[in-house]
């Protein structure tokens, strides 16, 4: 991944870190402090030179990174080592740039659960592999990769998921809850709706499993209830026009209850059924 590409990642996560915190400058604020962010040059600080202006706003105070024990430039490693981390996501597009060093570093990360987010494509840049994760930071972690691998056996018939961060669960109720508002956009808060809802939709032992994901039996549901969602949100933005025989201000009045925006959904979705043909011969 670029440079650019990476911090796109980073500030949609911001976004929605401030959205659950109240959505106003002071969660904005404080969304923003929980990222340490680190390029090919080390720790990212107010005294890079020619700075990145994507980059700046997540650019360390060099006394907050004092603090930490941190300079400019401070390598990976020392970042994760000091820092003391709950989630180091890869956006690098650098191969094993997770090496031993920077996961033995993750085992000190205040999380009862530390997540390491892989995220690069092809699998041979992806930062690190499971079976590397599981076997140094240890057996309670959360892993997510932007490639396929399978899931690790960790003995004793418990297994390590491995998480593709795939956009099969959200793009069929993004596409759906766009069309059922008639919104002739689709805005960063109907992204994060959709987005938040499917992480409302895992169940605690799922997450306690260490998935990220529900089960894909169940995507026709998950869809429904991301659109759900996207409609919600785009009546919220005031972004919602109506679909066919349902305007805005009707589609206002549904999305004030939970349920019938659903029906709503489950009312318009495409059911793959086919009749049974029987050919016969004169």
């Amino acid at each position: 991944m670029t440079e650019c590409a990476g911090i796109g990642v980073v500030n949609a996560a911001r976004k929605t870190m401030a959205r659950m915190l109240g959505n106003n400058e002071t969660a904005f604020d404080s969304a923003k402090s929980q990222f340490w962010v680190v390029d090919a040059n080390g720790l990212i600080t107010d005294e890079r030179e020619n700075i990145d202006p994507d980059a700046l706003p997540f650019a360390r105070r060099i006394k907050e990174a004092d603090r930490q024990g941190l300079r400019e430039g401070a390598s990976l490693a020392e970042v994760v080592r000091q820092v003391q981390p709950d989630v180091l996501l890869g956006l690098s597009g650098v191969g094993g740039l997770f090496s031993k060093e920077v996961l033995e570093a993750l085992k000190g990360s205040t999380s009862t659960k530390p997540a390491i987010f892989a995220m690069s494509n092809p699998t041979k840049n992806a930062e690190c592999t499971p079976d590397e994760a599981f076997k140094i930071v240890g057996d309670n972690i959360i892993f997510a990769s932007g490639s396929p691998f399978r899931d690790v056996d960790l003995g004793n018939g418990r297994i390590g998921h491995c998480n593709q961060g795939n956009n099969m669960y959200l793009f069929p109720g993004i596409g759906l809850g766009t069309l059922l508002s008639g919104s002739r956009l689709i805005s960063d808060g109907m992204l994060q709706a959709a987005a938040e809802r499917l992480a409302a939709y895992m169940t605690e032992e799922e997450v306690l499993k260490g998935m990220i994901f529900p089960p894909i039996s169940k995507i026709r549901d998950i869809t429904k209830e991301v659109a759900a969602a996207v409609v919600q949100e785009a009546v919220e933005e005031d972004l919602a026009e109506g679909y066919r025989d349902i305007d805005a201000r009707e589609l206002q009045k549904i999305c004030q209850h939970e349920e019938e925006v659903l029906d709503y959904v489950q009312n318009n979705m495409w059911s793959p059924e086919y009749p049974t043909l029987v050919y016969k011969k004169d």
